[in-house]
């Protein structure tokens, strides 16, 4: 198997006294971090050593821009207006970067969090706002998303590279969307059956739903939770497991 894929997880997501995953286990392991901004979760000294610690180990750094929702973390759907959810992101994207300046790195894509993850798959405007910020801000920034969503559609109308995103660690619908977290089987937690469906994935385009059915998914970067039980076992088992297989691990970025 000659094939290339970027390993990606969600970090930086603990907050004051509050500690969530193992972001320097992880950052050995992933070859990008999606960076929490601060909104959803991550505070500032947080966000600081998290993307210093990428750096050090050369993972390229992304940020996570979700919704002001610290209390729910960002897994709340809020019905923002587009304007203002374009200034959200660039804000976001801007406390980012000075973190990211100062440990002599730089943000290199965006991805969406939890709940605006979520909305921007089906939600127009939402979609729209969030790929507006990220164009206006520096339009050479990759997106990073649910394949078919509505944020890649809008991303690649606005001239921005789309990239499609795989759930290594999630279920997948009959309609190749994600199972609600508060469904039951929505998250996976075996190691070998993760590793062998996303080398199905990779070899043949497709992955099974949880009806049983076969749901064809393409994708540049695969996803981590950091924050899941067993994260750095099951990001360890999935390396090991691509790279057994002979596939290169690489930042799309």
């Amino acid at each position: 198997m000659h094939m290339r894929l970027d390993l990606n997880s969600d970090l930086g997501e603990s907050y004051g006294r509050w500690t969530l995953g193992d972001d320097d286990a992880m950052l050995g392991l992933v070859t990008s971090a999606n960076v929490a901004c601060g909104f959803h979760a991550g505070d500032p000294t947080t966000l600081r050593r998290t993307v210093s610690a990428a750096a050090v180990n050369g993972v390229v750094v992304g940020a996570q821009v979700a919704y002001a929702d610290i209390g729910g973390f960002g897994r709340r759907f809020i019905d923002v207006p587009p304007a203002d959810l374009t200034a959200d992101v660039l804000y976001q994207l801007g406390g980012l970067e000075a973190m990211c300046r100062v440990a002599g790195t730089t943000v290199r894509y965006v991805k969406p969090h939890g709940a605006l993850y979520n909305a921007t798959v089906e939600h127009e405007e939402q979609a729209r706002a969030v790929v507006e910020a990220v164009a206006e801000y520096d339009a050479t920034l990759p997106i990073l998303g649910l394949p078919g969503s509505a944020l890649l559609r809008a991303a690649a109308a606005r001239g921005l590279r789309a990239v499609s995103e795989f759930f290594v660690d999630r279920a997948y619908t009959p309609s190749g969307s994600l199972v609600p977290r508060n469904e039951r089987g929505a998250l996976l937690h075996d190691p070998t059956e993760v590793t062998e469906r996303l080398l199905r994935m990779l070899s043949e385009g497709l992955v099974k739903a949880v009806d049983g059915t076969d749901v064809r998914v393409e994708a540049e970067s695969a996803c981590v939770h950091g924050d899941s039980p067993g994260a750095v076992g099951m990001a360890a088992a999935v390396r090991e497991g691509l790279e057994r297989a002979g596939v290169e691990l690489r930042g799309f970025a």
